[in-house]
């Protein structure tokens, strides 16, 4: 896959099969649009294109509201290479790109900077200044500069339309199951290992602080959780808290993930976590041993959950 920083740095592509948008989690709705680019540009001798955005349109529009995301870029990018796109433009948002008419963002982007041959758009796609861009103007203008429109109806799942808000909604709630239904995969959450108080080496149980890596990333509501632990190419199995440690009085919100069968050092090295499923709320216990006693539970529900 070639990757653009700019949309001036695109010189264009024969037969260019393109989508546009934010594709944020690059979900099971996202993949059908880009499966059905690649049937196309098959079809056509054609190569596919994507052209999304950084910061995300609602950071630059709305600023006083705290956009939250599914992926980084650097996730965001490894997963539409993995689904097969070709060339993927993520174009700098600002406040006067967001003044594009809806027929100026045709005319200028899609026909002059991306020689749009076959567009793919998701259902309900709307673009331009105030979103006044639809499926039916794509069609009109598309006869007058000589692309094709393809539509992709919406994805359900549970009679639920799959959305990136869907899954941002699941895991503000902690239903990680289900955003990783909706995504297709386990959420991902990136992070550096910090010193902590180490009050979980008293009773056994050593964690590993995390320290979120972006800031626009989400993190699923408190609670324990089942998870995944990535150490570059090394895999190992946890269970991950999130929250405020109330039976040792905390106070800030903390990431701390017990790594089963490790004892060794982390500080300052980078894990991957992978959420599987919540298992409890958090909750104060009367002491120590009371909570070590409920983390030999979650111990052994983890590992059956991950087995």
């Amino acid at each position: 896959m070639k990757s653009y920083n700019h949309i001036d740095e695109f010189s264009g592509v024969k037969n260019a099969v393109v989508t546009t948008g934010t594709f944020d989690g690059v979900h099971l709705g996202h993949l059908e649009i880009i499966r059905m680019m690649r049937v196309l540009a098959d079809a056509c001798g054609g190569e596919t294109v994507l052209l999304t955005f950084f910061p995300h349109p609602r950071m630059v529009l709305f600023p006083e509201r705290k956009q939250l995301l599914l992926t980084t870029i650097a996730e965001k990018t490894e997963l539409l290479e993995k689904a097969g796109v070709a060339h993927l433009i993520i174009h700098p948002f600002t406040r006067e790109f967001s003044m594009l008419t809806s027929h100026d963002f045709i005319a200028e982007i899609l026909v002059k900077k991306l020689h749009t041959k076959k567009l793919v758009i998701g259902h309900d796609h709307h673009f331009g200044k105030d979103r006044e861009g639809s499926f039916f103007q794509l069609k009109s203008s598309g006869a007058i500069y000589g692309f094709e429109v393809e539509e992709i109806p919406v994805i359900m799942s549970q009679k639920i339309n799959i959305s990136s808000t869907q899954i941002r909604n699941a895991l503000m709630s902690g239903n990680v199951e289900l955003a990783a239904q909706y995504l297709g995969y386990d959420y991902k959450l990136g992070g550096t290992v910090v010193k902590g108080r180490m009050a979980g080496r008293s009773i056994d149980f050593p964690t590993a602080n995390i320290s979120v890596s972006d800031v626009f990333k989400i993190v699923p509501a408190d609670g324990v959780y089942a998870v995944k632990v990535k150490r570059g190419k090394e895999e190992m199995k946890g269970m991950m808290n999130i929250g405020m440690r109330p039976t040792v009085n905390g106070k800030e919100r903390t990431l701390e993930v017990n790594i089963f069968d490790f004892n060794g050092d982390l500080y300052g090295e980078t894990l991957i976590l992978e959420f599987v499923k919540r298992m409890r709320d958090e909750v104060k216990f009367d002491g120590l041993s009371s909570l070590k006693s409920q983390l030999e539970k979650d111990r052994a529900l983890a590992k059956e959950i991950l087995q």
